[in-house]
């Protein structure tokens, strides 16, 4: 089955139907045992103590508010060139998820910054460029519920998120291109992983959890707003027929009266 398959949404629903209850049994299952690796297998930072546990919630839930925004870039640019019929509902979905992300990243950073930075908040270039993430996100939900046309506020939006993927290339190598508290890249790393694998299973687990539930809440949200664009177009269809009935009417009683 192909994305052009799927550009029937009676057919992308039947999908949805038949997946979603397999992938919430797998999101919950995996947040349990992500968690509990987390909590229970996972030892303590040397430095840092317990409070290194809540990197298995900060750094999938950024991962996350970034990988959201490159799912609505993918999306905007399947609206864009390719007209998908479903593209622009993909877009419109991963909005709000990833604006729940990146202010999860931003609340568990700040969290995580008191005790090691002494604050909740610097003006560090990545925490600065995430904070212009969240605005984004914020922005383009407006903009979404603002214009009323679908088809006008896909195309604004599109236009939009793509010039907003500078913002994401800059969170990416901020930690590299200024002199930031964040440190630089110790997962993906040309010379292997910096992190012992006693952390970094645990963090690996919680990462897939967090992308299981990004793809439920994704293909949930999608369904919702299929439905609703169907719901839509069928008052817009009633609310056109109501006058031409009511015309119809007029007309046929106007000899009657006559009489």
């Amino acid at each position: 089955m192909t994305l052009y398959d799927l550009a029937n949404p009676t057919r992308f629903l039947k999908l949805v139907k038949a997946v979603l209850p397999w992938l919430i049994v797998a999101t919950v299952a995996a947040l349990a045992v992500g968690l509990y690796f987390a909590f229970f297998v996972a030892p303590e930072d040397y430095q840092q103590g317990q409070t290194v546990r809540i990197m298995f919630v900060h750094v999938p839930a950024a991962q996350l508010a970034l990988m959201c925004y490159a799912m609505m870039a993918l999306s905007s640019i399947g609206s864009l060139v390719w007209k998908h019929p479903l593209a622009d509902v993909s877009a419109k979905a991963s909005a709000p998820i990833g604006a729940a992300f990146t202010f999860l990243a931003l609340f568990s950073g700040a969290v995580w910054g008191k005790p090691m930075w002494g604050t909740f908040w610097v003006w560090d270039a990545r925490l600065t460029s995430f904070l212009v993430l969240l605005i984004m996100y914020l922005g383009i939900i407006a903009l979404w519920k603002a214009i009323e046309d679908p088809i006008k506020a896909a195309k604004v939006n599109a236009i939009i998120t793509l010039v907003g993927v500078i913002n994401v290339i800059i969170i990416k190598f901020s930690v590299e291109w200024w002199n930031t508290l964040h440190q630089p890249p110790s997962i993906i790393r040309a010379d292997g992983p910096a992190i012992h694998s006693s952390i970094l299973i645990p963090l690996g687990l919680m990462a897939l959890a967090f992308v299981l539930l990004f793809v439920t809440l994704h293909l949930m949200s999608m369904r919702n707003e299929i439905m609703r664009r169907r719901i839509r177009a069928m008052r817009m269809r009633a609310a056109s027929v109501a006058p031409a009935a009511s015309s119809s009417t007029v007309t046929k009683a106007a000899p009657a009266g006559a009489r």
